[in-house]
């Protein structure tokens, strides 16, 4: 079996490891980059990797503001690796269209791993759509991080039959530990990271279709009081940086931190100490972000239109579920948590509870049945 993605990123390497431990050793994965720095500086743990795999040669540019990403020697490794199953993650990649056509030619079964939802930033254009339309109907099998990609996939016709899901996944085991640590060194942590001792947490690219102006202005509409003692933390970078750091400087009182990027070692420290995690985004196919923050023990407020809220987020369970670009809204829910200190301890452990099943032998659970499923007509 052959599994594509695009890049080494952290939160796939367990999944794929659980997945290699899984099916032995029938199992490469073929990278169509080491990284993507343009986007997220992450470091590559390769000294984790237990799997077999390769990355291609690959050249990144942009056509019309559209970033495309082409490889070389695909279609070779596939030839070397003969593969019975390939699994793709993802439709939008020129490789994708050849491991496609190479599944077909060499009668493989070809299952697309997909995360897009109805609510994605993405082409509505006729032609695209058709191409999408073209793509579904040629493969034997799919498979899903949740409730808002099967019911995408159904919207094109895709047969329920044919969906398997395997829950969208990071290192539980990771930042479980790591979130006790970081709470036995709480203070130390604190002075390390220049942190308020109470903040709202942001974790992410700095952009504007996140939903972070959102949350600078529904953080400015809180009351008086409850800014003097709440901060505001935006881990992450982009472009709306220098506009959230102008903004931010005529919220007063209140304080609004930007410490920039920061690996998974570190953010494992932010999520242990803040209040809640809030992810004000206007498409997002899921956010993992999420997943990491429950396993730290934090209530969540998500917008309804990020493809992990259905799976993740129940309102006045674990956190809260609003309307995106509604600041009011926003505002309000971040008052329903901060300001009741026993429903937010209950929200903490229901989000521990809730994350458990989201771990990485589970995706990997899924990922497998999809692969061992009997062959099925394309769509």
């Amino acid at each position: 079996m052959v599994l594509i993605t695009e890049i080494i990123s952290p939160y796939r390497i367990p999944v794929l490891n659980a997945l290699a431990h899984q099916s032995g050793s029938g199992l490469h994965v073929i990278f169509l980059a080491e990284t993507d720095d343009r986007l997220r500086a992450w470091r590559v743990y390769k000294q984790e990797i237990r799997f077999s795999y390769e990355v291609l040669p690959s050249m990144r540019f942009s056509v019309t503001g559209h970033k495309i990403l082409v490889n070389r020697r695909l279609w070779s490794a596939l030839e070397q690796a003969s593969p019975e199953v390939v699994v793709c993650g993802g439709y939008n990649y020129p490789a994708s269209w050849e491991a496609l056509w190479w599944a077909r030619r060499r009668r493989a079964r070809f299952v697309l791993w997909t995360e897009s939802n109805r609510y994605d930033h993405r082409s509505r254009r006729i032609w695209v759509e058709g191409l999408k339309q073209y793509f579904l109907r040629r493969c034997d099998a799919f498979v899903v991080p949740g409730k808002a990609s099967l019911s995408y996939l159904q919207d094109f016709g895709v047969s329920e039959q044919n969906i398997f899901t395997a829950p969208n996944a990071v290192d539980t085991f990771y930042f479980a530990t790591a979130s006790e640590t970081a709470r036995l060194h709480e203070q130390s942590h604190r002075r390390r990271l220049g942190l308020p001792e109470r903040f709202l947490l942001y974790a992410g690219r700095l952009v504007p279709e996140k939903g972070v102006l959102d949350l600078l202005e529904a953080y400015a509409r809180l009351d008086v009081s409850l800014r003097a003692k709440l901060g505001l933390v935006f881990v992450g970078d982009g472009v709306a940086h220098n506009d959230l750091v102008a903004r931010s400087q005529s919220i007063s009182p209140g304080r609004v931190c930007f410490p920039g990027f920061a690996q998974r070692e570190d953010l494992a420290v932010y999520y242990s100490l803040a209040d809640v995690l809030v992810l004000p985004t206007h498409s997002d196919t899921w956010g993992l972000v999420v997943n990491e923050a429950m396993v730290c023990g934090l209530p969540i407020i998500v917008t309804s239109v990020a493809g992990c809220a259905p799976d993740l987020v129940e309102d006045g369970w674990n956190g809260w579920v609003v309307p995106p670009r509604d600041h009011k809204r926003l505002s309000t829910a971040i008052r329903n948590i901060v300001e009741q200190p026993e429903i937010r301890k209950q929200m903490s452990a229901n989000s521990r509870e809730r994350i458990r099943r989201y771990s990485p032998e589970e995706c990997a659970r899924g990922l497998a049945e999809a692969i061992r499923a009997e062959r099925m007509s394309p769509q």
